[in-house]
C-alpha cells in the first residue's frame, strides 16, 4: 500500500529506545506510514550495565519480539536487538543490521534516554558520565553513522528526544538537565550540516509523559522525598497539578506521532528546531 496514507513507504527507520515508551510509539506511528522499522532497546539480559541510582527502564527481552510483531502486522518489514546506546559496539552492530536488513537508513529516531536524580556537590562522577553516555553520547554515535548515507542519497530524517529538562533546570537532576541541554546544540549543528543535502535534524522536548521509565522515575522521586501510602498515579496527579496547565499525563503516542510526522515531506522545511510537545509544562 502506497500514497498518501503510507508517505514513508520505501524508507528505512531505526529507532533507539523502540521496545517501550515514546520510542515504539514512534516506531509504531512510522510502520503504519509505511516505514520499515529496525528497533533496539536496552533489555532485562543488560540490565547489569544499569549503574546504582541511574533510572534506565529495561523492559523483558520478549518485548523486542513483542515489538518487532506488531511493527509486522502494520504490514511491513521489521528486526528488533537488544541495544546499549552507551557502548560503541553495540551501536555499531545494531546499525549493521539495520543495512544488512534494509539496505539502508533513511530515518534516525534516537529515543533511548535515562536519568539519575542526585545532588551536584555530592554527584557520583561514575553516575554523570554514564548520563552523558546515554543522552548525548548515544545520538552521537546513532547520527555519526546514519549521516553520510542519508547526504549521499540526498534523503534523510533525524529525530532526538531530548527533554524539557533541556530547557530549565531543576533541584537533583544537573546531569540529566546538561546532556538533555548538550543533545540540542548537537541537533543544531547537524540541521546546518544535513541541509544542502536533503537531511533534516529536529529535537523534540517532551514533557510529562506516562511511560514506564516515568513510572520508575517517580519510585525514585517519591523515596527521595519520603513519600509514602500513595500510587504512582496519585503522585502523577499531585504532580501534574502543580507543572502541567493541562493538568494530565501526555500518552506517549503524542510526541512519537509528531515524531514520525517530522520524518515526513510535509515537514521538509523544519530543520534545527527545538519543539516543546508538553500539556503546556515548562519543566
Amino acid at each position: 500500500m502506497t500514497g498518501i496514507s503510507r508517505p514513508l513507504a520505501g524508507r528505512a527507520a531505526l529507532v533507539t529506545g523502540g521496545a517501550s515508551g515514546m520510542g515504539r510509539a514512534t516506531a509504531r506511528a512510522l510502520a503504519a506510514m509505511g516505514a520499515d522499522v529496525a528497533v533496539g532497546s536496552l533489555v532485562a539480559s543488560q540490565r547489569s550495565t544499569v549503574l546504582p541510582g541511574q533510572n534506565a527502564h529495561t523492559p523483558d527481552d520478549d518485548h523486542l519480539d513483542e515489538a518487532r510483531r506488531e511493527l509486522e502486522a502494520l504490514g511491513v518489514r521489521a528486526i528488533a536487538r537488544p541495544l546499549d546506546v552507551a557502548s560503541d559496539d553495540s551501536v555499531e552492530a545494531f546499525f549493521g543490521a539495520a543495512v544488512a536488513a534494509f539496505g539502508k537508513v533513511d530515518i534516525l529516531i534516537n529515543a533511548a534516554g535515562s536519568s539519575a536524580r542526585a545532588l551536584m556537590a555530592e554527584h557520583p562522577d561514575e553516575l554523570w558520565h554514564r548520563m552523558m553516555a546515554v543522552n548525548l553520547d548515544g545520538p552521537y554515535r546513532t547520527i555519526r553513522r546514519a549521516l553520510p548515507g542519508m547526504m549521499e542519497r540526498g534523503w534523510g530524517r533525524i529525530v532526538t528526544f531530548s527533554s524539557t529538562a533541556g530547557q530549565v533546570g531543576f533541584v537533583r537532576h544537573a546531569a540529566y538537565c546538561a546532556s538533555k541541554t548538550a543533545v540540542l546544540g548537537l541537533v543544531r549543528c547537524v540541521a546546518l550540516e544535513g541541509a544542502a543535502h536533503g537531511v533534516t535534524c529536529n529535537a523534540i522536548c517532551p514533557g510529562w509523559t506516562a511511560t514506564d521509565s516515568a513510572r520508575s522515575a517517580a519510585i525514585q522521586e517519591m523515596k527521595i522525598a519520603g513519600i509514602e501510602g500513595r500510587s504512582i498515579e496519585e503522585y502523577w496527579a499531585d504532580q501534574t497539578a502543580i507543572h502541567v496547565p493541562q493538568n494530565r499525563m501526555m500518552d506517549p503516542s503524542e510526541p512519537g506521532g509528531y515524531a514520525a510526522w517530522l520524518c515526513t515531506d510535509e515537514a521538509r522545511g523544519i530543520a534545527g528546531e527545538v519543539l516543546r510537545i508538553s500539556a503546556g509544562s515548562s519543566w
